[in-house]
């Protein structure tokens, strides 16, 4: 993977501007008392120069505090799983960041409208998931913008040239400086993650949330990757928002800095 040069500055503006707009979440309003909830929204401004975040990929991640998490999923909506995914989320007044691809969302446009009236935060994950690397600048270049445009139509009507959600994870973290420029100049923070489930892997529930609560318990705070599109995952995300609540983490909803959702 080709990784982007380290943009200090820019990082710093935006994670400054992130930090100082961070807001109450909704978890004091929740109808469920006792749930996991949001404990704060946090606005994610994108500077001139980009915002390339997650450890796994970058040498900068958000600015968390110890047990914060970033909920965020990839590779959906794809129906019964990621219902479950969604109806788990509601059920303890959590909101996730999803990373989407195009053409799931165009099979499944109502469950896309659905994630996004529940005030969850729609990122972009490309139109069909190629691996960047592995193809021109050109394709991937039109991929991607096919990706965020499809998802804008059905959400908002027409799509402009840059997503009204300027959030993107590439496929497989496989990153090309072109792409890279691409979506500096067009102000698309991009979204790696400080850990993950692996739960590409065949896996039972159980055994997949011991993984991913040794792996977040042992980093601390961070953005977590996990896929909504595995059986084995939706039917994990309950119990894992239980562990969380129960180790004392608070979850942290990232939104747009320029569409917050609180007054």
């Amino acid at each position: 993977m080709t990784l982007p040069s380290p943009r200090p500055l820019a990082l710093a503006f935006a994670l400054i501007a992130a930090a100082l707009g961070a807001a109450p979440g909704r978890a004091a309003t929740c109808p469920r008392p006792g749930t996991l909830g949001v404990e704060r929204e946090m606005p994610i401004a994108v500077g001139p120069a980009g915002l390339f975040v997650g450890t796994k990929s970058y040498p900068e991640t958000l600015p968390l505090g110890d047990h914060e998490i970033v909920l965020t999923f990839d590779d959906g909506p794809a129906g019964k799983t990621t219902d479950a995914v969604l109806a788990a989320l509601q059920a303890e007044c959590v909101h996730a960041t999803f990373f989407v691809v195009g053409r799931m969302a165009a099979a499944h446009p109502d469950q896309l409208r659905r994630m996004a009236a529940a005030g969850h935060t729609i990122g972009h994950h490309s139109m069909t998931h190629p691996i960047m690397t592995g193809i021109p600048f050109e394709r991937g270049r039109a991929d991607i913008v096919a990706g965020w445009s499809t998802v804008d139509r059905i959400l908002s009507g027409p799509a402009g040239g840059r997503p009204a959600t300027p959030f993107f994870r590439y496929p497989g973290f496989a990153a090309t400086a072109p792409l890279d420029a691409m979506l500096v100049d067009d102000r698309v923070a991009v979204f790696g993650a400080d850990f993950w489930g692996s739960d590409w892997n065949p896996s039972t529930p159980e055994a997949l949330l011991a993984r991913v609560m040794t792996r977040v318990e042992a980093r601390g705070s961070g953005i977590l990757l996990l896929h909504d599109t595995h059986a084995h995952t939706a039917a994990m995300v309950p119990a894992l928002l239980k562990a969380l609540t129960a180790g004392g983490w608070r979850v942290v909803h990232l939104v747009p800095a320029a569409r917050r959702t609180d007054p």
